[in-house]
């Protein structure tokens, strides 16, 4: 068999949680380039996302989600109250990693540990994969435990990671969605908000003392939009979000991946204030303040002269990122290449000679 037909006729899964936004918008673009490999299914696990992913799922699974609480981090407590081994082991046995020939994982915790049991390969295309790599920056307080909760979540063989900046040779630069790269970027002079781990009554009381200044507040706390004092409210819709982001002053945000990323592209102002108690969040704090980027460790009364700062900042740091989707599924080839002779190896029945028996006579 050839590679091109190899590849046409490769039955690939597709895995992702639904622990946030990004993966699903990363998918959502990823998703059409990958068709043109084979026949792909979906694998969603996770109940925090509040997008929708544009392709069929075949796969829906309860699997592991963090608990954000209301007061800016992971609500570990409640995090390991909502956990069910059981559940989750049974939920392992239920994805039939061996029926492909692929399998691409995008931080997903049941496809990967099912490969890790078979000793399936599997390849990630995660953020965290980055956020892992030696080079990548780090806090100078190191957490151990949420460093092992990263790194065995959803551990796979081999990957490549998504970044600020390449910072090493298995890291990329960030999938900006097709909708904010071909978008026209606009000021109207107000502010988005986007702080999942915060209730909307907390960033109200925060920002609201900035009475000059309209802010956009999306959160999944509501379910319609209502306006108090100088902030609109809204609930969070890809729509509503994209249209107040294009068209905005700046961005203040959670330490997440993908909005972060996507400010940088659109030239918005940007102020970011991480979780606390998530190391990735942590880490791309990091990241952003090392490129210039104000980083605040809460929404707190102690940090309004610095919110203050950067309302009146013109500071915008700018990175035009290239679309690298096609450089990830180059990627992706080539790493299937590198492991895809084994198995079929395994799979072919070899004729072995038998040994000639040698019969003594008596002469």
């Amino acid at each position: 068999m050839n590679r091109s037909t190899k590849l046409t006729t490769m039955k690939i899964l597709y895995a992702l949680q639904a622990t946030g936004n990004g993966h699903i918008s990363r998918a959502n673009e990823i998703l059409p380039y990958l068709k043109k490999l084979g026949e792909i299914d979906i694998l969603l696990s996770g109940t925090q996302a509040n997008i929708d992913l544009n392709f069929h799922i075949k796969f829906r699974r309860i699997g592991l989600s963090f608990v954000f609480g209301k007061n800016g981090g992971v609500d570990y407590l409640q995090t390991i109250k909502k956990i069910n081994s059981k559940q989750f082991i049974k939920e392992i046995k239920t994805i039939p990693v061996e029926n492909y020939d692929l399998i691409i994982n995008d931080f997903e915790p049941l496809s990967a540990w099912a490969c890790k049991i078979k000793n399936i390969p599997c390849i990630s295309v995660s953020h965290q994969y980055a956020v892992l790599d030696k080079a990548a920056p780090k806090p100078l307080r190191f957490d151990p435990f949420a460093w092992v909760v990263l790194k065995y979540y959803a551990p796979c063989k081999s990957g490549i990671g998504f970044h600020f900046k390449k910072y090493s040779k298995s890291i990329t630069t960030p999938v900006i969605r097709e909708e904010i790269r071909n978008a026209y970027s606009r000021n109207l002079g107000h502010y988005t908000v986007y702080l999942p781990a915060y209730s909307a009554e907390k960033i109200i009381n925060v920002l609201s003392q900035f009475k000059n200044i309209q802010w956009h507040i999306f959160t999944k706390n509501c379910k319609k939009s209502y306006s108090e004092k100088n902030c609109w409210i809204r609930p969070i819709n890809t729509i509503d979000f994209t249209d107040s982001f294009i068209s905005c002053e700046g961005i203040l945000t959670g330490g997440g991946f993908e909005t972060p990323a996507e400010a940088l592209f659109m030239k918005k102002k940007l102020l970011v204030i991480p979780m606390k108690k998530q190391y990735e969040q942590q880490c791309n704090g990091e990241a952003l303040k090392e490129m210039g980027v104000p980083v605040l460790n809460s929404l707190k009364k102690k940090h309004y002269d610095k919110i203050d700062t950067w309302l009146n900042s013109k500071q915008k740091i700018a990175i035009n990122y290239d679309n690298n989707i096609e450089e990830i599924v180059h990627f992706i080839e080539n790493e299937f290449e590198k492991y895809s002779v084994k198995p079929i190896l395994n799979n072919i029945d070899f004729y072995t000679p038998k040994k000639p028996s040698i019969q003594l006579t008596s002469g």
